[in-house]
C-alpha cells in the first residue's frame, strides 16, 4: 500500500486539501553535566574541569510560501527536537540539539490540544513560534567550584524537554471571499477572472474545497478565495457545513453572488446572511457587495424583479452580473478592489499609530 502511494504521487495525482491537523510534538533533552578534573604531569591540584550539558532543541512552527494545505501533517504526526549532549572534561560544553521546525502554510493557526486556547496565529511569510522549548543542559562539576569547595563532585542533570497535543488550523489569507449558495456560479467567476481552474458543472456542491485565485484589474491586483457553497442549515452541519467558512475570516471584503435563475433571490440572500450571523466570527459585519448573477439567462423583466427582491432584502441594490458572457463583471472588481484598498489603508494607519504611541 505504501508504494501504490508513492505511485500515485508520482504519476500525479491531485492533492488533497487538508486545513486541519493534529500533531504530537516534543523538545529535547538537556543534556547532563560533567564531574570531570584536571588530569596533568606536575599539575597536583588541577581542579575541575566538567563542561555543561548542550541545550535541548526547541520545536517551532514556520510560516512558508509554496503551501496552502495540512496535507502533510496527515502522514506524519510526530515531530522530536534532538537531545542536547552531555558535557565533557577539559571545560568542554555540550553541542545543543536541533530544533524541530514544522513548515506551515501562511494563515495556519495553532490550538492547545482542546481546539480553544490559541497559541499561535502564523499570518506572514516567515513568521515564527517557538511551541515547545528544549531543556537546558546541566552544570558541570567547574560550575560549583568556589574558594571552600575547591573539588566539588557533583554535576546537574539536563532539564527534560516539553511535550504537547496541538491541533493545527489552516484559514486562507485573501483578500476577497465569495460567498453564495450551491450553483450560484462562484467558481464560474473565480474561472472567469483569475487564472484557476476550479471545476464547474450543473449539479449542487461541485466546489469541495476552496480555491484560490489572483484577480487583476486596472493594474492592481488581490487574491479572491472560493468555498463551498452554503444552504440553509449550515451551520448545523447540513450539506457540506460552515467548516470552510473559517477560509473567508480574515478576508477584507465578501462578495456575495446570488443566483438569479433560482426562485426568490431575496429569500436566497437572507438564507445566506443567517448562516454568516449563525457562524459568528464577525463575517456578518464584513463589507460585502452584493451581486445578481447569471443576466445572460434571464430577461430584462425577470433581471428587475430579482433585483428588486434582492434590494428589499439587502437595503441596497445588487450589480447584476454574468460571469458567463463577463456582464458587468469588471464593475464587481472594481467594488471590491476599493473596498480592499481603503481598509488596508485603515489597517496602515492604525498599525503607524500604535507603533508611534509610547505608554
Amino acid at each position: 500500500m505504501r508504494w501504490i502511494w508513492r505511485s500515485d504521487i508520482v504519476t500525479g495525482t491531485r492533492m488533497k486539501f487538508l486545513d486541519e491537523a493534529k500533531v504530537y510534538i516534543r523538545s529535547g533533552d538537556g543534556g547532563n553535566g560533567c564531574v570531570s578534573f584536571r588530569r596533568e604531569k606536575f599539575i597536583e591540584f588541577g581542579g575541575p574541569n566538567g563542561g555543561d550539558g548542550g541545550k535541548g532543541g526547541d520545536v517551532i512552527a514556520e510560516a512558508v510560501d509554496g503551501l496552502n494545505t495540512l496535507i502533510d501533517y496527515r502522514y506524519q504526526q510526530h515531530f522530536f527536537a534532538k537531545n542536547g549532549h552531555a558535557g565533557m572534561g577539559k571545560d568542554r560544553h555540550g553541542a545543543n540539539g536541533a530544533d524541530a521546525v514544522l513548515k506551515v502554510p501562511v494563515g495556519t493557526q495553532i490550538y492547545e490540544e482542546d481546539g480553544v486556547t490559541l497559541l499561535a496565529d502564523l499570518t506572514e511569510r516567515g513568521q515564527r513560534a517557538v511551541l515547545a522549548s528544549g531543556g537546558n543542559g546541566g552544570f558541570g562539576n567547574a560550575h560549583f567550584k568556589s574558594s571552600t569547595n575547591r573539588a566539588p563532585r557533583r554535576a546537574n542533570p539536563g532539564q527534560p524537554g516539553e511535550e504537547h497535543t496541538l491541533r493545527l488550523r489552516l484559514k486562507l489569507i485573501a483578500d476577497a471571499g465569495i460567498i453564495g449558495l450551491p450553483n450560484a456560479g462562484k467558481s464560474t467567476f473565480l474561472a472567469a477572472v483569475s487564472a484557476a481552474r476550479p471545476k464547474i458543472a450543473d449539479y449542487p456542491f461541485t466546489t469541495l474545497q476552496p480555491q484560490l485565485g489572483v484577480v487583476e484589474i486596472d493594474g492592481r491586483e488581490f487574491v479572491l478565495a472560493d468555498i463551498p457553497g452554503l444552504i440553509e442549515g449550515a451551520h448545523e452541519g447540513v450539506g457540506l457545513g460552515d467548516r470552510f467558512l473559517g477560509h473567508v475570516e480574515r478576508c477584507r471584503v465578501l462578495l456575495h453572488l446570488v443566483d438569479g435563475t433560482g426562485g426568490d433571490a431575496g429569500a436566497v440572500y437572507k438564507t445566506v446572511r443567517a448562516e454568516l450571523a449563525a457562524y459568528g466570527q464577525g463575517l456578518a459585519d464584513k463589507p460585502e457587495i452584493v451581486a445578481l448573477n447569471k443576466a445572460d439567462a434571464l430577461d430584462a423583466a425577470a433581471t428587475k424583479e430579482q433585483a428588486a427582491r434582492i434590494k428589499h432584502a439587502a437595503k441596497k441594490p445588487p450589480l447584476v452580473i454574468s460571469a458567463v458572457s463577463g456582464q458587468g463583471v469588471p464593475d464587481v472588481l472594481r467594488a471590491l478592489i476599493a473596498v480592499i484598498e481603503e481598509t488596508r489603508g485603515a489597517g496602515l494607519e492604525k498599525r503607524t499609530a500604535n507603533a508611534a504611541w509610547q505608554p
